[in-house]
């Protein structure tokens, strides 16, 4: 008899509707991961935020999205086709799963519906490339303390990251290749310099990245990868950072910085989200309306959005290939096999896990 694997891809999550952006926001602002500070504190500010951000800026960005986010819509989309891909496999049955971490379906109720399902294997797939404590690790938080609460025990591995994965890596260099050529012919003959690629990631707190996430890191090592597989010579090409919030200071450049760099340099711009892999709220407002409008108002003479990875063929068929590689072991493990972050990174998860057979037993489990 077949083994049932059950795939289950790790993402965000976004608001269904207007009414729903508020309670998205709370929850995503009591994430521990993401104010690191005692529940008092956090829940205390996380209402605030939420309240004070529902009704302006997160309101207006989703409202330009029609009062929701797209992002459940996009992801199962890409379930539907990984499922596909695995259904013409005949060396187990594969079921995947969608969940999300601040809105549903979140990891309770899809941690019931996997149990139902009965799985030999699960194989846990977080939609984020680069690692990072504010996203992978807090999801799988939150899967283990409910697959704990319902002894859903069987053996799991994770892969926790594949910023250098040759599927996303190409896919991602195919798309940008196509926007720069586009911006080629556009500026053709306006005396312009080259196409400037703006490798443009969601930004993080600077001390997040200085108390060991590998994030940054493995940002970094997405854009260098992408950048050379363009094939494109002489690529002019940087990486920034989006979507801050709050006081603390953020990694950087930001975009924004990029963006009044690339005005004074009269430079043509071509901007690719790397470190997402579908279509929300930071791809279709933030950079397509937001920065394109700051772009055309400090007077760049070109600017372009190239699309996220999304179910292009190559990018699907090489998550599956991590699934089928991943469903033979249980525990934590890179796309690559071996550790891919900096040794200075304290919070990578090959430093932090102990891996027991039968599921992972590990510091995660503590919500």
């Amino acid at each position: 008899m077949k083994k049932r694997i059950a795939v289950v891809l790790f993402n965000l999550g976004g608001p269904d509707k207007a009414e729903s952006i508020r309670p998205f926001l709370f929850n995503f602002f009591m994430d521990k991961n993401i104010i690191r500070l005692p529940l008092p504190l956090r829940f205390m500010i996380a209402t605030l935020i939420a309240n004070k951000r529902s009704k302006n800026e997160a309101g207006s960005s989703y409202g330009f999205l029609g009062g929701g986010s797209p992002l459940l819509e996009n992801t199962q989309a890409q379930a539907d086709a990984l499922q596909g891909v695995l259904a013409q496999r005949d060396d187990a049955d594969y079921s995947v799963f969608v969940c999300m971490r601040y809105w549903h379906p979140m990891a309770e109720d899809v941690v019931r519906k996997v149990a139902a399902w009965n799985p030999d294997r699960i194989v846990l797939l977080p939609l984020y490339p680069q690692y990072s404590t504010t996203t992978t690790r807090s999801s799988l938080q939150e899967w283990n303390r409910f697959a704990t609460q319902a002894k859903l025990d069987a053996p799991t591995s994770l892969v926790c990251c594949y910023p250098e994965a040759r599927g996303f890596v190409n896919t991602s260099a195919d798309n940008v290749r196509k926007a720069y050529e586009e911006a080629l012919t556009v500026t053709q003959g306006k005396d312009l310099p080259m196409p400037r690629v703006l490798f443009s990631a969601h930004g993080l707190p600077e001390d997040v990245i200085t108390d060991g996430d590998p994030y940054q890191a493995q940002c970094e090592q997405s854009a260098r990868a992408i950048a050379r597989a363009t094939g494109i010579e002489g690529l002019d090409w940087t990486i920034c950072y989006q979507s801050r919030v709050g006081p603390k200071k953020w990694i950087g450049p930001s975009t924004s910085d990029e963006i009044k760099r690339a005005a004074l340099d009269k430079t043509p711009l071509v901007v690719y989200p790397h470190a997402f892999v579908n279509e929300h709220v930071e791809t279709l407002v933030e950079i397509e309306i937001e920065y394109r409008h700051e772009a055309d108002a400090l007077g760049v003479p070109y600017f372009a959005r190239v699309p996220t990875v999304s179910t292009d063929g190559g990018f699907i068929e090489d998550l599956a290939g991590l699934v089928v590689s991943h469903a033979r072991q249980s525990g934590i493990q890179p796309a690559a096999g071996v550790r891919v972050c900096p040794l200075s990174s304290k919070r990578c998860c090959m430093s932090e896990c102990s891996v027991i057979t039968g599921g992972l037993q590990n510091e995660y489990a503590v919500a």
